[in-house]
């Protein structure tokens, strides 16, 4: 595995204050991009500048006809691997990334978006201390075209059932990352066949298999510009995504009555008390209803992350 660039990658330490040396479990990360030469190179920075020392990074570009593969080339002693060859977009591209890595903890980093400093290490640490944690994700954050922070988002705490009653259909992608223990169970694959909301998809399949939790911190973050896929047709993806809960829910117990509360949530949204008190219910364990099922969250509490 090639290092990260020694003139801006430090040598970087354990979280824990114990002065111990940690074995740092691998990471693999993908890229996906077509002509993305405007913010490719920062992403790739905001990767491989961190210096995480068990880093598998795969770059999948689809034929750019731009400037993309100099930028590529220009970091390739960098990155474990990369190709350049027509797909069937992004999620296409992002599968072949995905078959031939190794890391026992897995995400993508979409080519105009940025993680945050040291977040590797970070996710690195959670899954090593908190061997039950299958599936995390941070404070969702936005950067503006030029890469500054413009926005933190509140912390959630996430339910399987409220997300499928649609409490919340926004898990930050970028802020997310897995055990590949998780993505085996749940086939271990991107539904190449969409177009902007295969992560959607994938999350429906990972919460058959786990829950999700928060970490309250900074891990990846969404660049804000016009060119951006996922906000140039909002109510087809709103209706795509509808499409895909509504699949779920033919095959999963409470199905019918969680179908309910979505067409109820429609029909009140605007009378907050109303929506709130339907996502109440799902959590009350009577009318067998499965009861709760929100995770607490991941906090770094007295040198150590801990639930709360």
């Amino acid at each position: 595995m090639r290092a990260a660039p020694p003139t801006e990658a430090t040598k970087s330490e354990s979280i824990p204050s114990d002065g111990s040396a940690p074995t740092w479990p691998r990471i693999t990360l993908v890229t996906a991009v077509y002509n993305g030469e405007r913010y490719l190179e920062e992403t790739i920075r905001s990767v491989v500048y961190q210096g995480y020392p068990n880093l598998e990074y795969f770059i999948v570009d689809g034929g750019s006809t731009d400037g993309t593969v100099d930028i590529i080339r220009k970091y390739e002693n960098y990155i474990s691997a990369w190709i350049s060859e027509p797909d069937k977009g992004m999620y296409d591209a992002l599968n072949k990334g995905f078959a031939r890595s190794s890391g026992e903890i897995m995400g993508w980093l979409n080519a105009d978006d940025k993680l945050h400093t040291k977040s590797l290490f970070l996710v690195s640490s959670v899954f090593r201390e908190l061997s039950d944690v299958e599936w995390i994700t941070g404070r969702p954050t936005w950067f503006d075209k030029l890469g500054m922070t413009i926005r933190v988002g509140e912390i959630s705490r996430w339910s399987r059932y409220r997300f499928l009653a649609g409490a919340n259909r926004y898990i930050q992608q970028e802020s997310t990352f897995w055990r590949r223990s998780l993505w085996e169970a749940a086939g271990g694959y991107v539904d190449a066949g969409r177009r902007v909301e295969g992560d959607f998809e994938l999350w429906v399949r990972f919460f058959r298999h786990a829950k999700l939790h928060s970490v309250d911190t900074l891990i990846g973050g969404f660049r804000m510009h016009g060119d951006n896929l996922g906000l140039q047709d909002m109510e087809r993806l709103h209706r795509s995504h509808d499409e895909i809960v509504e699949a779920e829910l033919d095959r999963i117990p409470h199905g019918k009555a969680l179908k309910f509360l979505r067409s109820l949530n429609r029909g009140v949204k605007k009378i907050p008390g109303v929506r709130y008190f339907s996502w109440r219910l799902i959590e009350r364990p009577a009318f067998g209803w499965p009861g709760p099922d929100r995770p607490p969250v991941i906090r770094y509490q007295d040198g150590k992350w801990s639930m709360t």
